[in-house]
């Protein structure tokens, strides 16, 4: 009875919407269709979210039937309220990659045992394979779970030897994460200029390591961030730090499976972490990877993630126990634990990456090559020494900020709602981390965010969606140029 009422109640809804707006039959029909979730075993999270409680007593929600998340589609509008015309686009480009039924099953087991903790009496854990399997793939000695990549950052500064007060220098065009963690070490970030590549500057890390020479406060630490998997010059940026005694820790975020000359993105950091955060190349929600290859650095971010006593004896690949024994009395435990729930939906994702991203770069290419002759589109190109991953398309737009907001919203009405790195509220934009603004101008940066623009493209698409999507980007730069 209860869903009864619901889904009665979301179509007067809908269609009273639909009629206000003035929508024509194939938009209403589109809302309708893609937002009546409700059926006999689930109850839709948009109407959560919207704060309704139809049961309010705890006894009667015990009768709320289960949910089932679902990723809603709007329909393609002109801005008068009829259907768009042209190209449009009906699939949520935001929708991260399933989880491999081995890991799915393999979470149900962990959830019928109860163990979800990797340090569970008797049990193997999944973290500690899982760990095990990244130093299969990426070729570090070490490898520690943690629950998120930020954590893994910011503990990755910490063994790096990272004081209150120190200053690292950090790429100004990045996510909100890592200047999160210098602040979280309690550090000062000294902002590097981005190239148009997304990628971190060399001549403007130059500049910078000699400012601070010269002032007489020299920088001893680098975060260094691949953006959406681009990759900067690594020969240049390191040989550079090696001859500053600047100690690396790399943001590889989104670099997991990518290799600079063949090698693993990544190895020649101190520490390099990588995310398996939902929107990147393996999803397990929230979690990711501090990877080293020196012992007592990896003994002690698993410190201080959380092993204690001696349950550093049930990891697979661990230092020897005299190392944490060294350690373990000096470092805080600050419970970062990866859990053994994500790190089952990790480790499939591991033994399929190579497979997944022959796919990424397959389509990548598909899109590309459909868009590649319009003269306002700029993709920046990657390195010849690089094996990407790509999995996101970002175009630098060469048009006036009123065209490219135009553009961002012909491209949101066909139904492709590309992000703008540059918005007020991105994450992404270095004006929107008050609690860390530069100290200086970074206008080569600020340029860049104005014009550059981001569309992940999933794994789970067909082919055909790709075409679509090339279609309905021209369509989008027609509305503006040709208006």
């Amino acid at each position: 009875p209860v869903c009864t009422l619901l889904v009665a109640s979301r179509v007067r809804l809908l269609i009273l919407m639909a009629t206000k707006k003035g929508w024509g039959a194939r938009s209403a029909t589109v809302l309708l269709l893609s937002n009546v979730f409700l059926c006999v075993d689930g109850l839709s999270v948009d109407f959560l979210k919207s704060g309704a409680r139809p049961l309010a007593s705890p006894e009667a929600r015990g009768l709320l039937p289960r949910m089932v998340a679902t990723v809603p589609t709007m329909p393609a509008q002109s801005e008068d309220g009829e259907d768009c015309p042209g190209p449009t686009f009906d699939k949520a480009i935001s929708q991260p990659d399933p989880i491999p039924e081995e890991g799915r099953a393999r979470a149900m087991e962990l959830m019928e045992s109860g163990a979800l903790f990797r340090y569970s009496p008797g049990f193997l854990s999944e973290t500690s394979l899982a760990e095990a399997d990244m130093v299969d793939y990426t070729g570090f000695k070490y490898s520690v779970g943690f629950n998120s990549c930020g954590s893994a950052l910011f503990i990755g500064l910490k063994v790096a030897g990272v004081q209150p007060g120190d200053k690292v220098l950090a790429n100004a065009f990045s996510f909100t994460a890592v200047p999160s963690a210098i602040h979280h070490a309690v550090a000062e970030p000294v902002y590097v200029e981005s190239t148009n590549g997304y990628t971190m500057c060399a001549e403007d890390l130059r500049a910078k390591l000699d400012a601070a020479q010269a002032e007489g406060s020299p920088i001893k630490f680098l975060m260094l961030t691949h953006m959406r998997g681009k990759v900067a010059d690594m020969d240049t940026i390191h040989d550079l730090a090696e001859e500053r005694g600047v100690t690396v820790v790399e943001d590889c975020a989104h670099a997991l499976g990518i290799q600079w000359e063949g090698v693993q993105l990544g190895r020649r950091a101190s520490v390099a972490c990588y995310s398996t955060q939902s929107a990147k190349v393996i999803n397990s929600g929230e979690g990711g990877f501090f990877c080293t290859d020196d012992e007592e650095m990896a003994a002690r971010a698993y410190c201080y993630a959380g092993c204690y006593e001696q349950l550093y004896n049930q990891h697979v690949v661990s230092p020897p126990a005299a190392v944490f024994d060294r350690v373990k009395r000096q470092t805080p435990n600050y419970s970062l634990r990866m859990s053994d729930l994500a790190a089952a939906c990790v480790r499939p994702q591991i033994t399929n990456i190579e497979q997944r991203i022959a796919r990424y770069n397959e389509m990548y290419e598909r899109i590309t090559s459909q868009i590649a002759d319009v003269a306002e589109f700029d993709i920046p190109p990657y390195d010849e020494r690089v094996r990407p991953v790509k999995d996101s398309l970002q175009i630098n737009l060469q048009m006036s900020d009123e065209q490219v907001g135009a553009f961002l919203a012909a491209t949101k009405r066909r139904g492709i709602p590309a992000g703008l790195f540059g918005s007020p509220d991105n994450a992404r934009n270095f004006r929107c981390w008050e609690y860390a603004l530069p100290k200086t101008d970074l206008p080569r940066t600020e340029r860049l965010i104005k014009i550059a623009i981001d569309i992940r493209l999933p794994a789970t698409f067909e082919p055909e969606d790709f075409d679509q999507m090339a279609a309905v980007l021209r369509a989008a730069r027609d509305d503006v140029m040709l208006a």
